[in-house]
This record gives structure tokens, sequence and C-alpha cells, in this order.
């Protein structure tokens, strides 16, 4: 069985961990599209919009998410550009405890997650509620800093982190599909890393809107 160490942060990976073609780098990357935003938590708000089983828009301040339950859950990174970031400690709340909070249509199947600058990325429902996902505050007992979101993201472990978007503002419940920002721009809609979904050509039918 092979393994590989990753010295920056002392840990042993187990090579089946990493999916084909990742590989782990010295220290942790940061990439993001466009310039980190300002926080003002006195007017920051969260808004879950789209199908809502109310029909009504449901708007969190800041302090209103502070106090939110809070989940944690301990996964690997994986981005587009290759290299994965093992063992990470996220903290925040999970879709769940949102959902119980601002509950879906019965008829809602994907979300669009929508961040500061309008960027977005479209999530299959079952990726948004799958265990590992989470609106993260917090990485590895820190508060996130600016560059990798602060003061919440989405994090989606199971999916190339282009996915896991940065400085989130939003919530839209979708009853059809719909992409995202890089998805319009050649990515695979799904972004499965064990399978390589990078780009949109390698998309089989049904798995991203017509």
């Amino acid at each position: 069985m092979a393994f590989d160490h990753d010295t920056a942060r002392g840990v042993i990976v187990e090579q089946s961990r990493l999916p084909p073609g990742q590989y782990i780098p010295r220290g942790r990357p940061v990439i993001h599209y466009g310039r980190v935003p300002s926080f003002k938590p006195d007017t920051w708000d969260l808004f879950v919009s789209g199908a809502t089983a109310s029909g009504e828009e449901h708007r969190f301040t800041w302090a209103e998410v502070e106090r939110m339950p809070r989940t944690t859950v301990i996964a690997d990174f994986h981005c587009v550009t290759k290299f994965s970031l093992m063992g990470n400690e996220w903290s925040g709340v999970s879709p769940a405890d949102l959902m119980a909070l601002a509950p879906p249509d019965p008829g809602v199947r994907h979300v669009m997650v929508w961040a500061e600058y309008g960027y977005s990325a479209n999530l299959r429902m079952s990726d948004f509620k799958a265990p590992g996902t989470l609106l993260a505050m917090e990485l590895d007992e820190k508060p996130l800093s600016p560059d990798r979101g602060f003061p919440l993201r989405v994090v989606v472990p199971h999916l190339y982190a282009w996915k896991s978007v940065k400085w989130v503002r939003g919530i839209e419940y979708l009853l059809e599909d719909r992409r995202g920002f890089w998805e319009e721009r050649g990515y695979h809609n799904v972004a499965d890393p064990w399978g390589e979904q990078r780009y949109s050509y390698q998309e089989e039918p049904g798995e991203g809107p017509p």
C-alpha cells in the first residue's frame, strides 16, 4: 500500500485518498477569481430564495448565522488545478440545519450558491445535502482567513473545489438545473474528482442542463 507524506502539515496520506491526477503540495495554496471582498457585519446577510416551501425569501443576519448550530467535518479538498489539501477540519452550519430554517419546495432538485460580485456555482441537491457538505466559518479551529472565504463559504469535499464557493451570500433553490459561473465557461456540471470531471465536453447525457 502506497503512502505520501505531506511534510508541510506532518501527515501521512494513503494514496487511495488521492483522486486521479491529484498531488499533495507543499503548504496550502489559495486560488480565487477576482478581489477579496470586504466584510461589514452590520449590513451582511445570507438569503435563501427561489423555490422555498413558503414561496418567500428568507434572510439571516450575520448574528443569526453565528447563532445557528455548529457542525464539524474533517475532509480532504481537491482543486481542479490538481492539488489536494488533506485532512482539513471545517466548522460551520450544515445545509440540513439551514434548510430546517428555510425549507425548500418538495420539487427542488438543485441549488445555486451565490457569492459576492455575482459569482455562482450550481449543485445537485444530493450534493448539497451530502454528509460532508458544510457552510463553513472556521478552518482548523480558526476563523476563515479573508482569502479563504471569510466570513462564510460552502465546502463540498467530494467535488472539485470550484463548487466550494467562497464569500457566500445566498442559496437559491432550483426546480430546474442551471449552470453557474465556471460551468457556463466550460467546466463540468457535476465536478466529481474521482471521475476527473473537469470540463463540460466530458459530460454524459443527463449530467448537465440542455
